[in-house]
């Protein structure tokens, strides 16, 4: 059993919480506004439903189980271990899927290290299963770390290992080769979900987490919602110090993300898993959601979200303080698919007109109006209303107002906010302009808002951003 610690650097932070809440969100990561997720691994070679296929086939009764045993045969004969050789990898270009990121206007990437399952994407000193001793025999991190940087891009690692612990516990309730001794080190523990890890487990995952921030210096590190079991908690602690600490040595601003309550408030920034917020949230947070409505994973049958979906989506989370972070899935031969590439690309070209109103924006008084309401939380993220013309969100850069119309508003868009809002908060409005647009556009100001009539062609296919100038405060306000 070894149960050794790494030792903690030395820096301004300490492993307790009211050292750790010290933190602050680098401003890179508040400017840059969308990232790119990676879902790539094992599981995409059977490609059956979703990513949580290596837990679902040893699930008696599940589909993902029927499946396995008519596709594959039984399962202490053919396990999820004997998909590792089909993952290859062979026509996978690292330099190809940066310059894609970039084209689709993200500022960051992070591709997901580990997963549940256990194989690891990375040069793991702890353990035998991972991409550069089997598989695709490369380090699939670093190499895409160091295209990804070469793009001018910020790169982050999401790591799974805390779900291992029961990931494949069903393969211990029949004949399977989760049973085999031979194989423990790569689905072990295989225990109850409902049972709390171990010291052991506890150590090896804090060891695993503190090589990859040493090998790979990520610029964020992204946890599942598992961490937030109590025994985690002082080894949530003492990594966050390690990790802010590790950022000082390189004179690099960081981020964690986490779910739920797995860190208290500030100590580290906030994700909400396929969902959204329905107000401005003074602390930034983040949205990680997927380009596929079905999977994280490559399937067969994706369903795609359209790009104009995805934009709008993109537009209400700036709006709100937060940033989205979209995840792709590709092909087990490191090709991603030509739907997903056409959504990213179609982003890119929406960012390219409009990120003026995005990339470095804050929230502005108010977060928005018209008559679609959005849900907030996780896993709601379908749960609203469609957006229409009458729905506008705001963000702003100094004295500048972005108010992006969510659909074509007709001839003539009404902000009523410049109505409202301006009775307590008296401003100019010196010009308007539609990004995409030449010239100034034709506006009045009234009891019941800003009149601004639409230019006869539309500069985009999806949101259209107006740019208000000169929004001077009156003295005394």
């Amino acid at each position: 059993m070894d149960l050794r610690l790494p030792s903690l650097p030395e820096g301004p932070f300490e492993p307790n919480w009211d050292s750790l809440k010290k933190y602050r969100v680098p401003r890179w990561y508040m400017d840059a506004k969308f990232g790119i997720f990676i879902h790539w691994g094992v599981y995409s070679v059977p490609a059956f439903q979703n990513e949580w296929y290596p837990r679902n086939m040893y699930i008696k009764g599940h589909p993902a189980y029927h499946h396995h045993l008519e596709t594959y045969g039984p399962h202490d004969k053919f396990g999820y271990k004997d998909f590792i050789p089909m993952f290859t990898a062979e026509n996978w270009d690292p330099k190809d899927w940066a310059r894609l990121f970039r084209e689709a206007g993200a500022r960051y990437v992070v591709l997901v290290a580990e997963h549940h399952d256990g194989f690891a994407l990375y040069d793991c000193s702890y353990t035998k299963w991972n991409s550069v001793k089997m598989g695709p025999k490369r380090d699939i991190v670093g190499e895409l770390a160091e295209a990804v940087r070469e793009e001018g891009l910020a790169f982050g690692v999401s790591y799974h290992r805390a779900e291992h612990w029961w990931f494949f516990e069903g393969g211990m309730q029949f004949n399977s080769d989760v049973r085999d001794p031979r194989y423990y080190d790569f689905y072990g523990p295989a225990k109850p979900s409902s049972t709390q890890p171990d010291e052991e487990f506890l150590c090896d995952w804090l060891r695993r987490a503190c090589e990859l921030v040493d090998k790979y210096r990520p610029q964020i590190f992204w946890f599942d919602w598992w961490i937030e079991q109590p025994v985690f908690e002082p080894y949530l602690r003492f990594f966050a110090a390690y990790y802010y600490n590790r950022a000082c040595e390189w004179g690099t601003g960081v981020v964690i993300n986490y779910k739920h309550n797995a860190f208290p408030e500030g100590a580290a920034v906030l994700d909400i898993e396929r969902g959204k917020l329905d107000v401005i949230r003074q602390s930034f947070w983040q949205t990680d959601t997927s380009i596929c409505r079905k999977s994280w994973g490559y399937i067969r049958d994706h369903d795609y979200k359209p790009a104009g979906s995805i934009i709008d989506d993109l537009v209400d989370i700036v709006s709100k303080n937060g940033c989205l972070l979209l995840n792709i899935a590709p092909r087990p031969d490191g090709t991603i698919p030509e739907e997903q590439r056409r959504i990213l690309l179609n982003i890119g070209d929406w960012l390219k007109v409009n990120g003026e109103a995005i990339y470095g924006s804050r929230p502005w008084i108010v977060y928005g109006e018209g008559p679609a309401k959005v849900v907030g939380g996780e896993f709601r993220e379908e749960a609203g209303e469609p957006f229409s013309g009458r729905d506008i969100r705001f963000t702003s850069q100094g004295d500048t107002l972005y108010a992006i119309l969510l659909d074509w508003p007709g001839d003539e868009a009404n902000i009523k906010s410049l109505s409202t809002i301006l009775k307590l908060y008296p401003e100019e409005v010196g010009s308007v302009e539609m990004l995409g647009v030449e010239g100034q556009l034709q506006w009045t100001r009234g009891e019941d808002g800003l009149r601004v009539k639409m230019p006869e062609k539309r500069p985009c296919d999806h949101a259209y951003t107006l740019k208000i100038t000169k929004l001077k405060r009156e003295k005394g306000h």
